[in-house]
C-alpha cells in the first residue's frame, strides 16, 4: 500500500524530492501545495525570478533523473571563470577546474514541473498552487490549507509531511516549543537590489561582458555588483551593499542613480539602458533571511529540508545546491533504513545539521569587508590554486572553490579554512575576541 507524502513548497527542492520520491516502486502517493500560482501560467518577466548556479553538487543530484540535468542545461549557461573588477578598473580573470551550470529560477522550476506531470498520473501525483499551509498538527498527524482568496480551510491527513517552503517555513513552525528545538532567525548583513542587462554588449561601443563568465564589481566604499550571464543572452544580477550605505539608500532619481553606476561600476553602466535605471530605482530593497536549526525533524512525522531547514546567504551560490543534496541524502537513507521513517528522519538531522552550520559559517565569511583583506584574500586564492597542485595535503583550496569543486563535506572545508574564516569574522565583528 502506497503511503501518502505531502510536500509544501513547489521549488527547486521540494519538486526534485517529489522525483526521488515517485521512482521508489510504486510505494508512495505524492501531493504538493504552494502559496504561489503556478509557474507554467506566469511569464518569467511576471515573476521574482533570479540566476542560479548550479555546480557538481546541484548538477549530481539533477543528474540521477533520467534527462532532468539536459533538459536544464539546454535552457542554461555554462559558466568557465569569474571576472572580478576591482576600483580603478583592476580586472582579474579566475579559471574555474569544473564549469558550472546557472540557471533561471523560474526555468529551472518548470523543467522539474514538467517532467513530473508528464511521468505522472493523478494516481500518483497531484499539485495544489495558490493553496497556504495554515495548521500543522503532529499528534493528528493531519496539515490544514487555504486557498488564496477563500476562507474555508481544508484538512490534509498524510503519513509524512515535508516543509520545503524556504526559509520563512509555515510548516517549520510546528517545531517551536517542542523539546530542545533551537532555531536562530538572521539577517544577512547586506541588502541588495535586483539589476538586468537585456544584452551582454553595447552595439553603439561595441563593448561587452564575456558570455562564460560570472562578472563580479567592488567599489571603494565595498559595495559589490554581481552579474551571471543567462541563456538568452541577458545577464541579471544583484547590487550588494552594507544595510547603512548611505550612498545606496539615499538615491532616489534616476539620475542619481545613473551617476551612482557611472562612478562605482563604469564598466558595466553602459550596459544599463534608461528604462533600466527606472526599474531599479522603483525596485525595494531586499533582506536575506539565514536560517540556522539544531533539529530538522519532528517525531518520525515531520520533516523540513532547504532553505526551511538552513537558509543561508547567496554568497557562496550554494544554497539551492545544499537544497538539491538534501534531496540526495534523504533518499539514501530511505534506501539504508528501507523507507522506515521512524529511523530516517532522526539519521537526517544526525547527518546534516553539522554540514548545514558549516554552510552558514561560509556563507556568511564568504567576502572580505575591507579592501585590504579582500587584496588579500584574492592573493590567498591564487597562492593556493598554485601550491595545492604541488602539496596538496598542505595547501587547501580556499572554501569558493572547494565547495564548488570538490566532494568534500561542508564540515570538512571550514575545517580546512578554519583560521581563514576566523579572521574574516573579527573584521565583520562577528567573532568576539
Amino acid at each position: 500500500m502506497r503511503k501518502k507524502v505531502v510536500i509544501v513548497g513547489a521549488g527547486p527542492c521540494g519538486l526534485l524530492l517529489a522525483h526521488y520520491l515517485l521512482r521508489r516502486n510504486d510505494r508512495y502517493q505524492i501531493e504538493i501545495y504552494d502559496r504561489l500560482s503556478d509557474p507554467r501560467t506566469l511569464l518569467a518577466s511576471q515573476t521574482r525570478s533570479f540566476p542560479i548556479t548550479l555546480s557538481h553538487r546541484g548538477k549530481n543530484a539533477l543528474a540521477k533523473i533520467d534527462g532532468l540535468l539536459e533538459a536544464v542545461a539546454s535552457q542554461g549557461s555554462n559558466i568557465q571563470g569569474s571576472v572580478l573588477r576591482q576600483p580603478k578598473g583592476k580586472r582579474r580573470f579566475i579559471r574555474l577546474t569544473r564549469d558550472i551550470l546557472v540557471v533561471d529560477r523560474h526555468r529551472l522550476v518548470n523543467n522539474l514541473l514538467s517532467h513530473l506531470t508528464q511521468k505522472y498520473d493523478s494516481s500518483q501525483l497531484n499539485i495544489y498552487f495558490n493553496y497556504q499551509c495554515t495548521q500543522v498538527d503532529v499528534k493528528a498527524k493531519q496539515v490544514k490549507f487555504q486557498k488564496n482568496g477563500e476562507a474555508a480551510e481544508i484538512t490534509v491527513a498524510c503519513d509524512l509531511l515535508i516543509g520545503a517552503d524556504g526559509a520563512r517555513s509555515a510548516v517549520r513552525t510546528c517545531f517551536l516549543n517542542t523539546h530542545l528545538f533551537d532555531l536562530q532567525q538572521t539577517y544577512f548583513t547586506d541588502d541588495y537590489k535586483s539589476l538586468y542587462f537585456p544584452s551582454l554588449k553595447n552595439e553603439e561601443t561595441g563593448i561587452g561582458l564575456e558570455p562564460s563568465c560570472v562578472h563580479t564589481w567592488q567599489s571603494e566604499t565595498s559595495t559589490r555588483l554581481l552579474m551571471v550571464p543567462l541563456a538568452d543572452g541577458t545577464c541579471c544580477g544583484t547590487l550588494i551593499f552594507a544595510r547603512n550605505n548611505h550612498e545606496v539608500l539615499s538615491l532616489t532619481t534616476t539620475t542619481q542613480v545613473r551617476e551612482f553606476f557611472d562612478r562605482n561600476f563604469p564598466a558595466a553602466s553602459h550596459l544599463i539602458p534608461d528604462t533600466e535605471i527606472e526599474d531599479f530605482l522603483q525596485r525595494p530593497i531586499a533582506r536575506v533571511l539565514t536560517i540556522r536549526c539544531n533539529r530538522y525533524h519532528n517525531d518520525d512525522w515531520v520533516l523540513i529540508i532547504g532553505d526551511a531547514a538552513h537558509a543561508v546567504s547567496p554568497s557562496m551560490g550554494q544554497g539551492c545546491n545544499a537544497a538539491l543534496e538534501d534531496v540526495v541524502i534523504f533518499d539514501s537513507l530511505l534506501d539504508e533504513y528501507e523507507d522506515n521513517f521512524a529511523k530516517a528522519l532522526p539519521e537526517f538531522t544526525n547527518r546534516r545539521v553539522a554540514d548545514a552550520q558549516a554552510l552558514w559559517e561560509l556563507s556568511e565569511t564568504a567576502f572580505p569587508p575591507s579592501k585590504a583583506l579582500f587584496a588579500e584574500f584574492l592573493f590567498r586564492r591564487s597562492f593556493a590554486r598554485i601550491m595545492h597542485k604541488i602539496l596538496p595535503q598542505w595547501f587547501p583550496l580556499l572554501p569558493f572553490d572547494l565547495v564548488r569543486d570538490s566532494n568534500l563535506s561542508y564540515s570538512e572545508v571550514l575545517k580546512l579554512n578554519a583560521g581563514w574564516v576566523s579572521k574574516v569574522k573579527k573584521a565583520k565583528g562577528l567573532l568576539k575576541v
